[in-house]
């Protein structure tokens, strides 16, 4: 009864939790390497100086990819706590995106990806919170920020922004157009003073050029990568069976579990969109995906009434995860 296990609202769950992160880094960590870059990819705004401190210190990237995943999985956590999008009290959403990050094995070093995942945790916390609020738009305000200071760190994570302006017309009654505003606003203003720097410092042709490539350089991570392509699957099946048990439960639901669901399949349907529509974007972009996912994965596992069929779906994402750990050490790709 592994899932039943992990259930658990004990402080002893937390440092399972840990040890179970630990172990799937810990081949990285034996054989620590850094991220293999694009042109571009490591130039952005914010990502720049940190990359140029790390770049020779495997180990560090290694490390601090592991420090940021535990990071957000408490961040998930919270946001589960905060506004109750599992009926139950669990800690599994957290648990679950540290699964399905740990079985992203190419990812287990440093990327602008997972400063830009923090970004977007705190601008859905800052949406989320606007829902039945009377005074909601230092809220928007906030999640345009939010999300704008993540996309200095990696520009993909601007194509969120449409399915933030679809998030206030999920979220609002009758949305008024000074919510929209906020966001717009929230989202220009890091950007005004980037490019207020970029002008002083006469850059603004390069980083017109760092920008166009990290749109336009084509990248596949997942060409002939039958094993990553095989991990995409297992988590694909789990997404869409957790979707209908979603919506099995919808009419059940509370009125703002609806809403934060919506909202989280909008940002899920444009990373995918993302993925699918800018050359440049490739594994990197499931970090982000795993976010939504992570909330209906975990809120499968919490709903299912079938011991037999959670423990057997769970055990499927467990062993996917640790499969993948033990492909790279067997360098099976």
């Amino acid at each position: 009864m592994i899932l039943k296990s992990l259930k658990s609202q004990g402080p002893l769950v937390n440092i399972v939790y840990l040890v179970i992160a630990v172990l799937l880094w810990l081949q990285s960590f034996m054989s620590p390497f850094g991220y293999t870059f694009f042109e571009g990819e490591y130039k952005d705004l914010l990502y720049s100086p940190i990359y140029s401190v790390t770049q020779h210190l495997p180990l560090l990237q290694v490390a601090l990819s592991l420090t940021i995943v535990l990071f957000v999985a408490f961040l998930i956590q919270q946001i589960n706590i905060s506004f109750s999008l599992i009926k139950i009290r669990t800690k599994l959403p957290a648990l679950v995106f540290i699964l399905l990050a740990g079985g992203l094995t190419p990812m287990h070093t440093l990327h602008p990806v997972y400063l830009a995942a923090i970004l977007l945790m705190l601008s859905i916390y800052s949406i989320f919170s606007a829902f039945n609020n009377p005074e909601p738009v230092t809220h928007f305000f906030n999640a345009g920020l939010f999300l704008s200071i993540g996309s200095l760190f990696y520009f993909n994570l601007v194509a969120l922004l449409p399915a933030f302006f679809i998030a206030v017309s999920a979220l609002r009654r009758e949305p008024q157009f000074r919510d929209y505003f906020a966001l717009f606003i929230g989202f220009l203003v890091p950007w005004l003073f980037g490019f207020s720097y970029l002008f002083f410092t006469d850059r603004i042709p390069e980083a017109i050029t760092i920008f166009g490539n990290n749109i336009l350089t084509p990248v596949n991570h997942f060409s002939k990568n039958y094993l990553l392509l095989g991990y995409a699957g297992v988590i694909a099946l789990l997404t869409i069976i957790g979707s209908f048990k979603m919506l099995q439960l919808y009419d059940s639901s509370k009125v703002s579990t609806r809403k934060y669901f919506q909202v989280l399949f909008i940002l899920f349907v444009f990373a995918m969109l993302s993925f699918a529509l800018v050359p440049a974007t490739s594994q990197e972009i499931l970090v982000i995906s795993f976010i939504p996912v992570s909330f209906l994965i975990a809120n499968l596992f919490s709903t299912i009434t079938s011991t037999f069929w959670s423990e057997l779906l769970f055990s499927m994402l467990l062993l996917a995860s640790a499969f993948m750990q033990v492909a790279r050490y067997f360098a099976i790709y």
